[in-house]
């Protein structure tokens, strides 16, 4: 229970892919730091794995075995068929909380939040994760350049930590499936805007962030990669929320 008597406001969706040494000490850290506030943890192993166990996990545990392994997005929305909290949370398993990042994000949300993030931290860096531009095909040559800054504030956020508004999340029908490992979070981020709700990062909120990033490493995740971006630049949502932004930034520069 919360301090003033209301039941836990959250469910979190875990996906383990052959990553449970990545993903226990997630758990025992959401079971440590998050009793009060989760309701429940759903976790989805997508690939069969042997010695996966939550015996010692206080928070009870929803586990989905799947037949055959699905994306990312299919996966969380198929964890939130288990959800009857007002808040849906997507974590990665490489998550790693040092305080109640849950609470501390939802004691700042507002009427209009469909989803929070905090900032990330990475192992080796001094400073956060600079803010996410949407990526169009001109940004992602734009931020190669030197001199080129990070916006004050997100276009959009990563999938590895979203604190999602449930009714928020219904009312775009969720993640895209078409997109099956990359992508779905702007894609998200996007729907979300578009249908008036806003997309909030939170400066004092920090998490860790271990970066198992495949996608640097194994050839199959790039080409995943690549085609999603394809997929995203040739989505009307896209461009509707791309025009969106250019009418906010001239807004702003007016004022």
């Amino acid at each position: 229970m919360l301090a003033d008597g209301r039941p836990p406001l959250v469910t979190v969706s875990v996906v383990v892919h052959r990553q449970w040494s990545l993903v226990r000490p997630l758990l025992e850290q959401l079971d440590r730091w998050c009793p009060g506030v989760v309701n429940r943890i759903v976790l989805t192993v997508n690939l069969p794995e042997p010695g996966i166990s939550t015996e010692g996990i206080g928070l009870p545990v929803v586990r989905i075995d799947n037949s055959q392994p699905l994306g990312f997005g299919a996966n969380h929305n198929q964890a939130f068929r288990h959800c009857r909290t007002p808040w849906f949370l997507v974590l990665n398993p490489d998550i790693r909380l040092d305080v109640d990042a849950v609470s501390a994000l939802l004691a700042l949300a507002a009427d209009d939040t469909g989803l929070l993030a905090p900032r990330v931290h990475e192992p080796g860096k001094a400073e956060a994760e600079p803010y996410r531009t949407l990526p169009t095909p001109a940004e992602l040559l734009r931020r190669r350049l030197p001199g080129h800054r990070p916006p004050a504030a997100p276009d959009w956020v990563a999938g590895m930590f979203m604190l999602l508004r449930r009714d928020a999340f219904e009312a775009v029908q969720g993640f895209d499936e078409r997109y099956y490992m990359y992508c779905e979070d702007v894609d998200l981020c996007a729907r979300l805007r578009l249908a008036g709700w806003q997309v909030r990062s939170i400066p004092s909120v920090v998490v860790r962030h271990e970066a198992q990033r495949a996608s640097q490493s194994s050839l199959r995740p790039l080409v995943w990669h690549v085609a999603s971006l394809a997929r995203l630049w040739s989505s009307l949502a896209f461009w509707r929320y791309a025009a969106l932004l250019r009418r906010v930034e001239n807004r702003n520069a007016a004022l």
